[in-house]
Parts: structure tokens; C-alpha cells; sequence
């Protein structure tokens, strides 16, 4: 199964609304036969980062258009650091409190960031207070979504410094993540 990235632009910017646009990425997506994998509300609910499951691109764009909201993708990503399955078990568990956005340099290769990954992804332990949960890489190597579980912002910059890797974008995430 693929895995598609859907970012929505929530009108409104209030929890609301994001539960609404959520909501409405469920009810499509299973009626397409689709399965919401996981969606993190940034911390202002003016965006969410929705994953689905699904070989169908065409089921990915109807659930996203379901929201009535202005969107990207969906795009297709790999997931690493993580298995689908923990993914799902991990839906009812303490959930991502900030997400990184990468946008990768032009020469970075799929081949040439894994191997990064796997050669960093140890100097977490110098950061024990911060937990590296998961990557989403998006296929076509414009960026990766990277999620967190860290008491603050500052300690989620310590912990980009210690892999040297740059952060684009950061967000605290709303915390009651699906």
C-alpha cells in the first residue's frame, strides 16, 4: 500500500473547523476505501497533515477534496523510523507535540538521505529528554515531515543541532492528533 500526503489549509483557524476538515478526510476516505493513517493539527489549527493509505492517488484526492478547504497534494511519502502497524497502535498513545518540516536541498537523493538518517538517527540519545517518533519522506524528495515528542520548541532545535539537520519549518502540534 502507498502512502499519500494531504496538507489542508483550515479556514477558520480554530479546533473546530480543523475537526470538521478531519472529519470530513475520515468520512471520504473510507467511503473510497481509504484508510486515515494518522493527521496532526498544527498547534493554531490553521494547518493539518493528513496521511492516507491507499494504491489509489484518485481516492487520495477525493478525501482531500471532501474537506472543502484549499489543499496540496496528495503526494506520495515514505515512512521511516517507524512500521504502518506501529503507527496505527500507537493512534490511542501520547501523540507527536511538534512537527519539523525539511525542505531538502535540490542534490539530495532518496539513497543519500537514508543513509544520513541511519547514521544520525543514534545522536537522539544526546537529547534523552526529546523522542524522535517518525519521518514522513515525500517520494519526489521536495521535504520530509519529521514528528516529535519533546517538553518544548528549544529542546526539538537541540535535538536538529545534535543530527545537524536544518528545520524549515516547526510546529507545535494541537496534541490530540488522530
Amino acid at each position: 500500500m502507498a502512502l499519500h500526503l494531504i496538507e489542508v489549509t483550515i479556514d477558520g483557524a480554530h479546533r473546530e473547523a480543523a475537526d470538521a476538515a478531519l472529519d470530513a478526510v475520515a468520512d471520504a476516505a473510507t467511503a473510497t476505501g481509504t484508510e486515515l493513517l494518522e493527521a496532526n493539527v498544527t498547534g493554531d489549527h490553521a494547518r493539518a497533515f493528513v496521511v492516507l493509505v491507499s494504491d489509489d492517488r484518485d481516492a487520495a484526492v477525493a478525501a482531500a477534496r471532501a474537506t472543502g478547504l484549499r489543499f496540496t497534494g496528495p503526494d506520495e511519502v515514505r515512512l521511516v523510523g517507524a512500521t504502518i502497524d506501529a503507527v496505527r497502535a500507537s493512534r490511542d498513545a501520547a501523540s507527536a507535540r511538534y512537527l519539523v518540516e525539511w525542505d531538502f536541498p535540490a542534490d539530495l537523493t532518496m539513497d543519500g538521505y537514508l543513509a544520513r538518517k541511519q547514521e544520525k538517527t543514534p545522536l537522539y540519545e544526546q537529547v534523552p529528554e526529546v523522542s524522535f517518533l517518525r519521518t514522513y519522506v515525500r517520494e519526489d524528495m521536495q521535504k520530509c515531515l519529521c514528528l516529535y515528542d519533546a517538553p518544548g520548541e528549544q529542546e526539538v532545535r537541540r535535538a536538529r543541532e545534535v543530527v545537524s539537520t536544518p528545520i524549515t519549518r516547526l510546529h507545535a502540534l494541537d496534541g490530540d492528533a488522530r
